[in-house]
């Protein structure tokens, strides 16, 4: 019984020591140049797309407000 507990303990520490879905840069270009192509974006609009893809800003509402005064 003792074996599994220390075991266990063992797994827990692996998995909490590991990075979490961290991405590359080089992966994540990759991604946004995926998501040029399934758009079929070509010239100025897939450079556009790309950059802001790779900077997180692809929402097309834009940044979010500021909260109201209280």
């Amino acid at each position: 019984m003792l074996r599994y507990a220390i075991a266990a303990a063992t797994l827990a520490a692996m998995i909490a020591s590991t990075p979490t879905l961290a991405a590359s840069s080089k992966d994540k270009q990759a991604t946004c140049k995926f998501g040029a192509d399934s758009q079929h974006l070509k010239g100025a609009e897939r450079a556009k797309f790309i950059k802001n893809c790779m900077a997180n800003r692809d929402d097309p509402r834009g940044p979010a407000s500021e909260p109201e005064p209280k």
